[in-house]
Formats: C-alpha cells, sequence, structure tokens
C-alpha cells in the first residue's frame, strides 16, 4: 500500500522537496522567537503583532490561491509559491531590527497562494481507497527532519550563539528553497483538467460557504475556534521554555528530536487505522490533546516536564494532526473523503482564509496577555478555547460511512460528482 502511494511521481517529488526544506527550516524555527527579542529587540507584544500581520497576509492569499488552483491547476501556482519562499529567509538574514520583519510577511503571505493548491494536489495523488495510509506515509516522510534538525540546531546556536547560529542556517535556506523551487518545477505534472475546470467553474461568492455539505461548514467553524486557540501562543511556546522553563537550546532541540521519532513512528499506522475505523476519532485525539496540553505547559517547571509535555503533544499529533488549526493528516483526509477533487482547493482556501481572519488578532492579544498579566495566561485562556472547538467537532461533525466514501469513488472513477455535492 504505502509503494502504490509512492509510485505517484507528484507525491514522491512532493515529499521529498518538502523534507528537504523542513531539514533546514526545523534547525533554525523553533529558535526564531528568542532571536526576535534578543537579537531584534522585539517584545512579547511585537512578537504577537509579527504572528498577526504574517496571519493576515495569509488570510489574504489563501482563498484566492485555492480559487485559482482549482480553476488554472495546481502546478504553476505551486512553484511560484515555492519561488516566493526564498525571499522570507533572505530578508531575515539582512533585518538589523525587528520592523524589517514585517517585509518579510507579506513574502510569506505571497508564499501561501500555493498552499491551498498542494495540499489539493496531495490528496489528488493519493489512491483514493487508501487515503489514511497514504497521508500517514507522507506525514512519515515529511516529519523525518524533526527526528534530528532541532538539535543540530540547538546545539549550533548554544555554539555559536543566536546571531552567527541563525544566519548560517538562513543561507542554507535560501539555497534549498531554489533547489526545491526547480525540482517542482521539472517534476510536478497538473491532476485536473484545466479546460473543463475553466468551463464549469462559477463566479466567486458567499455559496462558497453556503453550499458546502454540513460537515465541511462544522469544519469550517472548528478551524476558526482552533486556529485562535492555537495563535495564542503558536510564537510563545519555544520562548516560554527558552526564557521561563530556563532550558538551554540543545534542551529543546533534543525535546523536538524525540517528539519528531514519535511522530514519524505513529503516523503511518495512525493512517491505517483512520483507514479502518474512520477519521474521526483520530482527530478527536488531536484536538483534546491540544488544550490539555496548553494548560499543562502553564504549570511546567523543569526540562523533563517540559519534555513529557510535548511527548504527549506529539503522539496525539500523529494520530490527527492540526491539534489546534485546520489541517493534519486525517484532517485533511476527512475533507478528501467529503469534497469532490475540482473542489479540494478552493474547501481548503476557504477554511485557512477564515482561520487566518481569526487568528491573526489572537496572536496579538496572545503577547499582551504575556505582557500584562503572566506568560502562562496566554496558555490557560488557549486551552478553554481549544476545549470549545473539540466539542463542536464531535458533535457537529458526521464523517461518511464506508459505503457513502465506495460509491463516491465509483462515482468519481467514472467521472461523476463526488460526496460532496450538495445535491
Amino acid at each position: 500500500m504505502v509503494k502504490e502511494v509512492f509510485s505517484n511521481k507528484n507525491l514522491l517529488a512532493i515529499s521529498l522537496t518538502s523534507t528537504a526544506f523542513m531539514v533546514v527550516q526545523m534547525a533554525w524555527m523553533p529558535f526564531w522567537p528568542k532571536y526576535l527579542k534578543d537579537v531584534l529587540g522585539a517584545d512579547a507584544l511585537a512578537i504577537g503583532l509579527i504572528s498577526g500581520i504574517t496571519t493576515a497576509e495569509n488570510m489574504l492569499f489563501s482563498l484566492p490561491g485555492g480559487i485559482i488552483a482549482d480553476r488554472y491547476g495546481r502546478r504553476s501556482i505551486i512553484i511560484w509559491g515555492s519561488f516566493f519562499r526564498t525571499f522570507s529567509p533572505l530578508i531575515y538574514f539582512l533585518a538589523p531590527s525587528w520592523e524589517w520583519i514585517i517585509l518579510a510577511a507579506m513574502f510569506n503571505g505571497l508564499q501561501s497562494v500555493y498552499m491551498p493548491a498542494f495540499q489539493a494536489i496531495v490528496a489528488d495523488s493519493i489512491p483514493s481507497r487508501s487515503r489514511g495510509t497514504g497521508y500517514g506515509a507522507y506525514n512519515t516522510i515529511t516529519s523525518i527532519p524533526m527526528i534530528f534538525s532541532p538539535t543540530i540546531g540547538g546545539i549550533c546556536m548554544d555554539m555559536w550563539g543566536y546571531v552567527f547560529g541563525l544566519k548560517v542556517f538562513l543561507i542554507i535556506q535560501i539555497i534549498v528553497s531554489l533547489i526545491v523551487t526547480f525540482i517542482r518545477w521539472r517534476v510536478i505534472k497538473e491532476t485536473i483538467d484545466i479546460k473543463d475546470q475553466r468551463k464549469s467553474q462559477s463566479r466567486v461568492s458567499i455559496k462558497l460557504v453556503t453550499e458546502q455539505p454540513k460537515p465541511i461548514k462544522v469544519m469550517l467553524l472548528v478551524a476558526v475556534i482552533g486556529s485562535f486557540s492555537a495563535r495564542l501562543v503558536m510564537d510563545f511556546s519555544n520562548l516560554y521554555a527558552l526564557d521561563v522553563i530556563k532550558i538551554t537550546n540543545t534542551q529543546l532541540g533534543i525535546i523536538s528530536t524525540i517528539v519528531g521519532i514519535m511522530m514519524a513512528a505513529l503516523a503511518l499506522p495512525a493512517g491505517m487505522l483512520s483507514d479502518k475505523y474512520g477519521r474521526k476519532n483520530n482527530i478527536m485525539v488531536s484536538r483534546l490533546a491540544n488544550p490539555i496540553t496548553q494548560w499543562l505547559i502553564a504549570y511546567t517547571a523543569s526540562f523533563e516536564m517540559y519534555a513529557g509535555v510535548r511527548l504527549f503533544s506529539g503522539m496525539a499529533m500523529a494520530f490527527g494532526g492540526g491539534g489546534g488549526y485546520a489541517g493534519g493528516p486525517a484532517w485533511n483526509a476527512l475533507i478528501a473523503d467529503i469534497v469532490p477533487p475540482e473542489k479540494r482547493a478552493t474547501v481548503m482556501g476557504t477554511q485557512s482564509t477564515f482561520a487566518a481572519l481569526v487568528g491573526a488578532p489572537s496572536a496579538i492579544f496572545g503577547g499582551w496577555l504575556w505582557q500584562v498579566f503572566s506568560p502562562q495566561t496566554p496558555f490557560m485562556v488557549s486551552g478553554v478555547v481549544g476545549l470549545v472547538a473539540a466539542a463542536l467537532f464531535w458533535f457537529g461533525v458526521q464523517e461518511p460511512t464506508k459505503e457513502e466514501k465506495l460509491k463516491a469513488i465509483e462515482k468519481h472513477e467514472k467521472g461523476d460528482i463526488g460526496l460532496g455535492d450538495p445535491k
């Protein structure tokens, strides 16, 4: 089954290039908030502001990116989006102060235009009858960088300091981004008939939301609430570990490595379980674990305790993914089960846009809570909001039965409409 998944050149190319990019990114990204604070002079509120602006940029570009991908194809937008990923690390490298990072946020927004197409082409390329296994295999490959990159990055930061250490990895990141763009340009093939899509597409309107099946509408609301919860603390978790718990960069890297091993080891079995027993249970594991993790972090006071909490979170993420936001293997597999191929990128872009709309001010709010009350406060608030999203998903989303999935697959193979058709 795994061999069948990776016999697809698109999926193989995307998996390997994503892994190459993440190998470098995971070596410096865990230490980025600390670099912003200690080197570029950003306080907690400024870090939240930068995160909010980046999220707002994603909001502006995700939905148009999804619509373009469904109307004009996945390939071109993925290649251009991959190219734009080169500019953010270049600005990070040159930035003399944190205000410059706002400029990098604009390019982050431009690169986000390709994420719905990226998610859709993965869904298009995975065999319909083994979607959970396919996502599990894909997630296993792309989780590999978490096994060793953060530890290497942590050791380098402790040895060289944040300025030299981070800038070395940023230079490598720029080079890898260009290589990734070239490989995707040469290998990736289009997965939809662009001419037919242009004929069948209607104007963009509120119907993008109202005409979706009920499970997709509920998942959209869950994504919005979950994004608010996640963005409250997303840019502060590692800063909390380094500044409040006082662990070293190497220790933070080791924790990320342990979590990476756990996620890589469990991703494929979790995908197989979702194929056999359904996506909903897997998603609920991560949806419940995420808010619990935030509460536990607020009461963590040592390296050992923090490592235990992160390990618990990593195990849950391996099963469902996307514990605090829209995405993850089981989540995307469930969307692919419900939504026909010609609408997937638009639906995924819609979720990302609405989630970013709420997530942008949430990051600023998290920084304000940290600065005005205490570093623990945003984690506690995040936990409460995350539980609301989990409850809404459990009671509001009805997963398609195996029989309904098989019928949808048969219709798609015959060229008919998919399960997500509102009729």
